[in-house]
């Protein structure tokens, strides 16, 4: 197949499907964009130049990949199904700019990875097209990790991308908006219709754009606060005063040191979760820091 052809066009991805005789594992969530403007669209909210470095992770067949290594100094790209390695050997093979590797990124050593194969002298973006049902634990990891990514532009499920996104007082917000955007500075780039897929998903995705920020303020146990926060949306038709019970206890001395707290940053008991701030939550897991 002549390479002039983007590997985005549905011709050519059905061409290449058929040449390595691939079907689509449900096991890993696999869906092959056909759209090329879709890709751009990606590429650009990423606003991805040269001097970017990007990881991928999950390039399929190297569709998106193929965009990002048209504009980014260096593209690694990470993929966990051995079968897609020669297939993306292939496609790819006119980019010179862009490593695969077959590789977990739950797993892998991302630190390691990125020594090895970028020169540390380039921005660092993480864009992906990441498979529905593992999202969320994929995000989390990043945010989490040591690595420090100047942008993270990633096409997920759109009611997903809605929590991730969520202010305070809707009903979307809850504990992934909190720990996201505690990280990041989070919004939907744009929707991404169910109908570009191969094979068609039964729902609409988003691109969500997470730019690295530091937090306003921090708590002084970070596990702490996300143990606090996590607990605090357990049951969302309870109050806090109830969800707070279910993480520290029901004994009299507990209730007497949780109302101390709520008194001491100002929060009703009567309080539903959502809405508080990521600053209320803050505060909170402050006051009541002797329950480390």
């Amino acid at each position: 197949m002549a390479n002039e052809i983007e590997i985005a066009n549905p011709t050519r991805t059905r061409a290449i499907m058929e040449t390595y005789g691939l079907n689509f594992k449900k096991s890993l969530g696999q869906n092959f964009l056909t759209d090329i403007n879709v890709l751009h669209k990606i590429v650009d909210a990423a606003e991805i130049t040269l001097e970017d470095d990007v990881i991928e992770v999950g390039p399929g067949i190297g569709a998106l990949t193929e965009q990002l290594a048209k504009r980014a100094h260096q593209v690694m790209a990470l993929e966990i199904d051995e079968r897609l390695i020669p297939v993306l050997d292939e496609t790819l093979a006119p980019y010179s700019n862009v490593t695969v590797l077959q590789q977990d990124v739950l797993k892998a050593d991302l630190q390691k990875l990125i020594a090895e194969n970028f020169d540390g002298q380039h921005h660092l973006k993480l864009v992906a097209n990441l498979p529905y049902y593992i999202t969320t634990p994929i995000i989390m990891h990043l945010l989490e990790s040591p690595v420090q990514l100047d942008a993270i532009v990633v096409m997920m499920q759109k009611e997903v991308a809605q929590r991730l996104t969520a202010q305070p007082k809707t009903k979307d917000y809850g504990s992934l908006s909190i720990a996201v955007q505690y990280y990041t500075d989070a919004e939907i780039a744009f929707i991404v219709p169910k109908t570009v897929f191969v094979p068609q998903p039964k729902i609409d995705s988003a691109v969500v754009k997470l730019t690295s920020k530091k937090p306003i303020k921090q708590p002084q146990d970070e596990q702490q606060f996300m143990r606090l926060v996590k607990g605090s949306f357990a049951h969302r038709r309870k109050t806090l005063w109830n969800n707070l019970q279910g993480i520290y206890g029901k004994d009299a001395e507990t209730k007497a040191k949780l109302e101390k707290g709520l008194a001491e940053v100002g929060i009703a008991k009567t309080i539903r979760p959502e809405a508080l701030t990521i600053s209320d939550f803050i505060d909170l897991a402050n006051a009541l820091i002797e329950f480390n």
